[in-house]
């Protein structure tokens, strides 16, 4: 599906996913404040950080894969695969080690997370949209 989008559409992609996620990170944070106890609005901010950090280290890792010239899909998937597997293995032990210790902490960095795909699923069908939708 983004395979038919123009090439300078992902780098625009994360950058308002990016942009968009701290604004609503910043709002969930002054929600949270207001109605929930006040170590849960940090978790909200350490999630979307979090998810910040491994978008940002998966964009790295897929511009080295790339400048590795020709691969197989199978090779690449391999490359990409097991290290952000790995990332998010330990981005779920301590996000579950932190429910476990402080409950309002991990719990607000699950809401964070879940808030950062929620914004990235928008942008990407906003992106897909602007270029004419799925055919």
């Amino acid at each position: 599906m983004l395979d038919n989008l123009p090439a300078n559409t992902l780098p625009q992609l994360l950058r308002r996913t990016t942009l968009s996620a701290i604004v609503v990170g910043a709002v969930g944070f002054v929600v949270a404040i207001l109605v929930a106890p006040a170590l849960s609005a940090l978790g909200l901010v350490l999630g979307v950080g979090l998810a910040v950090l491994n978008l940002r280290y998966l964009d790295r890792q897929a511009a080295k894969v790339e400048l590795k010239g020709e691969q197989s899909t199978k090779a690449v998937r391999r490359q990409l695969g097991g290290k952000t597997t790995g990332r998010l293995a330990v981005i779920t032990l301590i996000v579950l080690a932190l429910v476990w210790l402080d409950a309002p902490l991990g719990i607000g960095i699950v809401a964070g997370l879940v808030l950062y795909q929620i914004v990235f699923v928008l942008n990407v069908m906003r992106a897909v949209a602007g270029q004419g939708g799925v055919e």
